[in-house]
């Protein structure tokens, strides 16, 4: 039972929360806010998470999901998922002023994309439909020169009709086993597909799962900080669950139902890459209110990736 005498373990997994291109992405509209003034706009949300977004709507940032509702003579940031090629053109033709967020593995994907083209091959791209990193990378090439795969299944089902001139991509924040598995399934039907030179799914979301895995076999529930919406933070969930123990995404710590803690005596959490450490803390400090707990941190690996800001915003 929960109460005051329950006493709950907490494993804190780490890596967790921000990674480099959000840390990126938050300080480009935050910059571009002090050049500018408000308000700034930002198509789509600058990544994904609630918390995030609404501290930047605080400071003056007006999010918008297509370039059309954004009126002439104020600046625009793109996203940190990408955008597709269309979007900053069409900005240019407005004279718009914008910045890209983007992060940079996510703008290598891009550049790869065109190279695989420009080099007459039909890109297999593993990734989840309608998600922006997967709109924005689609949109880097011509239609047509892309074909979407999100399962096994779909791998073993797709007839191309150059299968020696195939190549494969994928989304950045994917589950590390699943696009594994995908990859084995097209190289097993297509032995030539070419892989790219290292490996799509960034260090991050890498990462983060690891640190999953590493404490999951000592836990008996895991909680995931993270939005809904966030690719990476859905896919740590599944990693924990895959594991065999319960798991639960939430996005702040009054999400939690105290009750799904029942009969648990060691607890993992972890944060997805878009998650602030804040509400980790949040999380510990509503757990430390109604539980006597203990805490250790679990570290797998240290971080210490930086990516530049934009040359408009570098001075800033």
């Amino acid at each position: 039972m929960t109460g005051p005498q329950h006493k709950l373990h907490l494993l804190i997994a780490a890596p967790r929360g921000f990674c480099a291109g959000v840390d990126r992405a938050i300080r480009i509209v935050e910059l571009a806010i002090a050049k500018w003034g408000a308000p700034v706009y930002v198509r789509h949300e600058i990544v994904h998470n609630r918390y995030v977004v609404d501290s930047l709507k605080a400071k003056g940032a007006i999010f918008v999901e297509e370039l059309d509702e954004v009126p002439d003579g104020v600046p625009v940031v793109f996203s940190a998922h990408g955008v597709p090629k269309a979007v900053p053109s069409k900005a240019e033709e407005r004279g718009l002023t914008y910045v890209d967020a983007t992060c940079p593995l996510v703008s290598k994907v891009h550049k790869q994309a065109e190279k695989l083209v420009a080099a007459d091959k039909h890109i297999i791209f593993i990734g989840h439909r309608g998600h922006p990193e997967v709109v924005g990378t689609f949109g880097q090439v011509p239609e047509g020169s892309m074909t979407l795969v999100e399962t096994v299944e779909d791998a073993n089902r797709i007839m191309p009709a150059q299968p020696e001139r195939l190549a494969f991509l994928t989304q950045t924040t994917l589950s590390v086993d699943d696009t594994r598995q995908i990859v084995a399934a097209l190289q097993a039907r297509f032995p030539q597909i070419q892989a790219p030179r290292r490996e799509d799914i960034c260090y991050a979301t890498s990462n983060r799962q690891a640190a999953v895995k590493a404490i999951a076999d000592r836990c008996d529930a895991m909680l995931v900080l993270g939005a809904p919406n966030s690719s990476n933070s859905l896919r740590l969930a599944e990693v924990a669950e895959r594991t065999g123990i319960r798991a639960q995404l939430i996005e702040r710590a009054e999400e939690l139902e105290l009750g799904w803690l029942d009969g648990v005596e060691v607890l993992g959490v972890t944060a997805g890459a878009s998650a602030p450490e804040i509400l980790v803390r949040e999380l510990i400090d509503r757990l430390k209110a109604h539980f006597v707990t203990t805490s250790e941190e679990v570290e797998v690996t240290s971080e210490d990736m930086l990516f530049k800001l934009p040359r408009i915003l570098a001075a800033a």
